[in-house]
């Protein structure tokens, strides 16, 4: 290669590397695997260390991670957290072991090993036994401050109840347990939406939420790997984790030590497969040398530790013939594209189907009918088709057009702007979106309708007995006993299921109607703010802005449903039927007068409340809760992130701006 020609290569490997960072570490949507991006970047050095001439001075070689986000305070960390040297090859690891003994100068050593978790980085500084400061990685030089999001994992220490240090810094990895990313997904289909790519990526948006209530909401844990401090008294790795045990840090207990290099190997070899079991994604293993003593002595190279490596398993790929592409309509009409496969066995199970998302991947991957194609495992729940051997294509092979119908009920397709999805627009005569919709109906966080299932729903849509969740409440037992295998009590307990599902709460119904983007928790909100079906449905857009946690898109979509003379039908006879319209919340108790009938309008986020609460507090206290500025309004309470529009309207109508804490000295008076 020419000095010409490395130059060019050298800066289209950067501007690859850079873009590639970009969506991995602050879009959290990578393209490539981490296998793919390591080889990028090896090139890159090895080119760099060829041609040093052409090292670019912001070279992916020279930094650890991503850019700094500009959504929180960022905190320059008081030991780098560099990254690691990483390795896919047994004979990799040999030479690195034959590096840490020629350091050493022949000195014994020995290794020990954990799991790399796939999650995100996060050092948490202690000070006098309390947790004062959580941050991200970011460049390994500087990361952002997340210590409130932090705090919601239930699993952390806030306060380490024992002897140690008056500050100490422990580091560890942030991840989403795999049945919660699984939870997280199903509710993401509940309410129409593109479900998460993958439980790391979940995990790292996750982390830099502006809301920290939401965050407690996903339920994220870590586990803990490595204690730092000049006070903390330890003379190997494996003393510092068992001071995290004792301290009540959770610690994964898969690590081992081990005498040498080949039990370090034979540990990798165990954990290849025992991993999958694991309650999160595991890439790797990481391989420390044990004395800290001799961690001081091997040192650092500019951007790795010496005595560390990372070793990372190749999610398990293999080849297989792609038979044909078949579309799946879900209930809010989405159209996902599924990969019908030669039977291959992957990661345990014989893998059939595979994900293909949308029609941008399969304009990426360039899909064409009979290709062989690569299909990974990883982390992921479903199988997805990561490649295609070009080599392998057959000429004159059909290339894959997304289709342009749907393949239920043959009505075209549409696509909004923004969104990766095609979806039918024919909800009402879509059978797969009905019976979703009716699924959806009878699940356990809407109606809880037990008795019935996927099954049954489906023969009482194809005999004509159930169209809409109403029709539900107008079957007889008598409609039961035409189903197949249906006896006299199984119909009776049918009945009764559905007799018993006019018990559930508001919340639970409007939740049960299958709104789009109205999940549990948005249910529940609007139940408590609006008080019955009957308020809710007359809402106007301006009005449905004013509840928690209804944004545009939320608020749309509720005014649309209700603007539908078919929905109103339904929601008619949902009432005859004697559901339950109306919110059983009761108003808070009378506590004080104190704020004298004076009206709020409350807007923005808050220290230490949530807006509901806030409500209660003010009507508990003798004050009056609007929805909107007026010119009769006496306070608007202003919180963060507050909306400009209430702001500017407040100080043209002349309307007292108040803040959380002049509020709560108004409680006081």
């Amino acid at each position: 290669m020419t000095s010409s020609e490395a130059k060019s290569r050298i800066q289209k490997l950067t501007d690859q590397i850079n873009h590639h960072n970009d969506l991995y570490y602050n879009k959290s949507r990578p393209q490539i695997s981490d296998y793919e991006f390591d080889q990028l970047l090896e090139e890159l050095i090895q080119l760099e260390t060829k041609f040093p001439e052409w090292r670019l001075p912001d070279s992916p070689s020279q930094r650890v991670g991503g850019t700094i986000t500009k959504e929180f305070a960022t905190v320059v960390h008081r030991y780098p957290m560099l990254s690691l040297g990483n390795t896919y090859s047994s004979e990799e690891l040999m030479d690195f072991d034959g590096r840490v003994s020629k350091g050493l100068e022949g000195d014994p050593y020995e290794y020990f090993c954990e799991l790399k978790f796939d999650g995100v980085s996060i050092s948490l500084i202690y000070e006098n036994g309390l947790l004062t400061k959580a941050v991200t990685r970011g460049d390994g030089v500087r990361g952002d401050d997340v210590t409130t999001n932090i705090k919601t994992i239930r699993s952390l220490p806030l306060r380490v109840n024992a002897k140690v240090p008056s500050r100490f810094e422990v580091r560890g990895e942030v991840f989403l347990p795999k049945d919660i990313f699984k939870r997280l997904n199903k509710e993401r289909e509940d309410i129409g939406e593109e479900t998460y790519a993958n439980a790391r990526n979940t995990a790292s948006g996750t982390v830099k939420m502006q809301d920290s209530a939401e965050v407690a909401k996903r339920k994220l844990d870590c586990f803990l790997y490595y204690l730092l401090g000049e006070e903390v008294e330890a003379e190997t790795h494996a003393e510092a984790i068992h001071k995290l045990e004792t301290w009540g840090f959770k610690v994964s207990p898969t690590y081992k030590k081990c005498k040498n290099i080949s039990e370090v190997l034979k540990y990798i070899a165990d954990w290849e497969k025992k991993r999958q079991d694991l309650p999160l994604d595991t890439d790797g293993v990481v391989i420390k040398v044990n004395s800290l003593e001799q961690q001081e002595r091997l040192g650092f190279t500019a951007k790795s530790p010496r005595w560390a490596i990372a070793f990372k398993y190749k999610a398990e790929s293999m080849s297989t013939r792609l038979n044909g592409i078949t579309y799946q309509v879900g209930r809010t009409g989405a159209v996902t594209p599924v990969a019908e496969l030669e039977p291959v066995f992957l990661a345990g199970t014989t893998v059939k189907r595979a994900s293909l998302h949308n029609a941008n991947e399969i304009d990426r991957l360039d899909l064409h009918i009979g290709d062989y194609v690569f299909v990974e495992k990883g982390g992921e729940i479903i199988p997805k088709v990561t490649g295609v051997d070009t080599k392998r294509r057959n000429h004159g092979s059909k290339k894959v057009n997304y289709i342009t119908h749907c393949p239920e009920c043959h009505t075209g397709l549409i696509r909004k702007e923004g969104e990766a999805n095609h979806y039918c627009p024919n909800e009402k005569g879509c059978p797969p979106q009905i019976k979703g919709k009716i699924e959806h109906f009878i699940q356990r966080k809407a109606m809880d309708i037990d008795s019935l299932g996927e099954q049954t729903i489906k023969q009482l849509f194809d005999l004509g007995l159930v169209k809409t969740p109403a029709d539900l409440y107008d079957l007889k037992k008598e409609d039961f006993l035409k189903l197949d295998k249906v006896k006299d009590k199984s119909a009776q307990n049918m009945l009764e299921g559905i007799i018993q599902s006019k018990s559930q709460p508001f919340e639970n119904v409007l939740f049960g109607i299958g709104i789009r983007y109205v999940g549990k928790t948005v249910a529940e909100k609007l139940a408590r703010h609006f008080k019955s079906m009957d308020n809710l449905s007359k809402a106007s857009y301006e009005a449905l802005l004013e509840a928690p946690e209804v944004g545009e898109k939320i608020a749309q979509s509720v005014a649309d449903y209700f603007h539908d003379t078919n929905n109103l039908k339904e929601i008619t006879r949902l009432a005859r039927a004697g559901l339950q319209f109306e919110s059983s919340q009761k108003e808070p108790a009378q506590v004080s007068t104190v704020l004298g009938d004076k009206s709020f309008v409350i807007s923005g986020v808050f220290k230490n409340y949530e807006r509901d609460q806030l409500k209660d507090v003010i009507l508990a206290n003798g004050g009056r809760v609007l929805s909107s500025v007026s010119g009769k309004l006496d306070y608007l309470v202003a919180g963060d992130n507050m909306g400009p529009a209430k702001r500017e309207k407040a100080e043209k109508l002349g309307v007292k701006i108040i803040s959380e804490a002049e509020f709560e000295a108004m409680l006081k008076t």
